[in-house]
């Protein structure tokens, strides 16, 4: 072989030899990379007056300016009353809720079973029942917290949230699903959105009624007032919520007050209720409530006839009855003396107050008229022409009239919409396809306690160093083929 074939060989030999080094060196040479975040689960139970509920939701470990991305992956109605009924009966409370702690156990990845962080909210039912009788209430929320540590999950306590805890919850659920406050974009990322405004809550369960929302003034009371920071920005609102004064409690209220202002103590005429309808109510019953006034004697084993008379003018003076609608000099507030701000922007208005105007078919933002007028006709119908229109609904069918109107003196002379702000209202139960209600907000704040979790560390390599042992791979073979193709041409010489 002549002098050049051997440099060209030598040449050749070197450069594969530099190549195999290049590539172990990129393989021995690594640095730690990170793997896709996991998702992660929570369990929330809605305790409320009436009835409860678990949802079920799921986020990513990593988050967005310090709160998770929340969806909801299932609701399940717990069977049975609310917690607050099984005061006698505190046992039969946690065994209600078995039946859906399965079914999340179904849902849940069993692998993540153990850290998805579990909780139990108590709203105004609970809240009465504490008032009422403590010792009871300690007791329901013991067998509720026993029945849930049955389960493999990670149980946070079961609590009874404040009122202003329950109306700002859901202030923040209907704004993270109204995309209000972070959105994801068509660049496949969240954002927050420019310039909008945030969206006002109104909620209406069956012991108590919250309002939030953000004003354009400065909150003069700070005991109707908080403070939230979600998605790396500060919200400062309005909020308020009212004891008694959700729908079941505060028909309570008003056959009590019939009761007292009847002629006759065994006799209540009910003007909201339909004509031709009667029932009969134990003093017992009517005044087991501390939203109930009870009269100086009552007698617990008396009963008494209720029949309707079909009044909605009568009706409406009666449900004026139970406010005071009175403000004290140079100050706004909403009723029986509590500050509120001029209500400001839309509004998202649900639970209780959604329930009774889809019924009555009033969900689609019809004017202040329209709908007084639909309320109106529908309180004058007697019983018998009710049930042969709605047989599937006798079962609530006779108070669906009182509520309406209970809604309307609430809204318009509680909450002091007019007949200008009226069209801000929009009545809905869901947004996105997910339930409007405090646990979903109770979740998204939830995660700012949540740390993002330290990613998973595996070995991997630097894309900048395959990058450059590629490079250098390809540069080698070049020059390999290069000299190849320089020694044939030397031997055609």
């Amino acid at each position: 072989m002549g002098y050049k074939a051997k440099a060209v060989a030598g040449l050749l030999a070197a450069t594969c030899v530099l190549s195999i080094i290049a590539l172990i060196l990129s393989i021995v040479n690594v640095k730690d990379v990170f793997l896709s975040p996991s998702t992660k689960y929570g369990l929330v139970f809605d305790a409320g007056s009436t009835h409860t509920a678990l949802y079920i939701y799921r986020w990513p470990t990593d988050k967005e300016n310090g709160t998770g991305i929340v969806s909801q992956v299932e609701a399940c109605a717990v069977t049975g009353p609310g917690i607050s009924s099984y005061a006698d009966d505190p046992a039969g409370a946690g065994a209600s809720l078995k039946p859906c702690l399965d079914k999340a156990m179904k849902i849940v990845p069993a692998e993540q079973q153990r850290q998805t962080p579990t909780y139990l909210g108590a709203t105004a039912g609970m809240r009465l029942l504490r008032e009422q009788n403590s010792t009871k209430a300690e007791q329901v929320f013991a067998e509720v917290a026993r029945t849930i540590g049955e389960y493999p999950v990670d149980f946070r306590g079961a609590q009874i949230l404040t009122g202003n805890e329950e109306g700002s919850f859901g202030w923040i659920t209907v704004n993270y699903l109204l995309e209000t406050l972070v959105e994801f974009s068509f660049a496949e990322k969240w954002e927050h959105p420019q310039d909008t405004e945030v969206i006002g809550a109104l909620d209406l369960g069956g012991a108590s009624t919250q309002i939030t929302f953000q004003p354009g003034v400065t909150i003069e009371d700070k005991n109707t007032s908080v403070f939230l920071r979600l998605y790396g920005t500060n919200y400062s609102l309005y909020t308020h919520s009212y004891l008694c004064y959700g729908q079941m409690q505060a028909l309570k209220m008003l056959l009590a007050d019939l009761h007292q202002g009847s002629p006759s103590p065994q006799q209540i005429s009910h003007p909201c209720y339909p004509e031709g309808y009667q029932e009969n109510v134990t003093t017992a019953e009517l005044y087991d409530s501390p939203c109930v006034r009870a009269p100086s004697t009552p007698s617990p084993a008396q009963v008494l006839t209720v029949t309707g008379t079909g009044d909605p003018v009568v009706c409406s003076m009666a449900i004026q009855r139970l406010f005071n609608f009175s403000c004290g000099a140079n100050r706004t507030c909403g009723f029986n003396g509590v500050y509120q701000p001029p209500v400001r922007g839309q509004f998202f208005a649900f639970a209780g107050f959604y329930y009774t105007f889809y019924f009555l078919n009033l969900t689609s933002q019809q004017s202040l008229s329209d709908v007084n007028s639909t309320i109106q006709t529908f309180c004058k119908k007697n019983w018998t022409e009710l049930v042969e229109n709605f047989p599937q609904q006798k079962e609530y069918l006779h108070t669906y009239c009182s509520v309406a109107m209970y809604i309307l003196t609430l809204l318009l002379d509680g909450y002091k919409f007019n007949e200008h702000t009226w069209s801000s209202i929009r009545f809905s139960q869901q947004a996105a396809n997910m339930d409007i209600g405090w646990t979903l907000g109770f979740m998204l704040n939830l995660t700012n306690m949540i740390p993002a979790e330290a990613l998973e560390h595996v070995k991997g390599h630097q894309p900048s160093l395959w990058a450059g042992a590629v490079s250098f791979i390809v540069l080698a073979i070049v020059a390999g083929l290069v000299a190849i193709f320089l020694q044939c041409f030397w031997k055609t010489k």
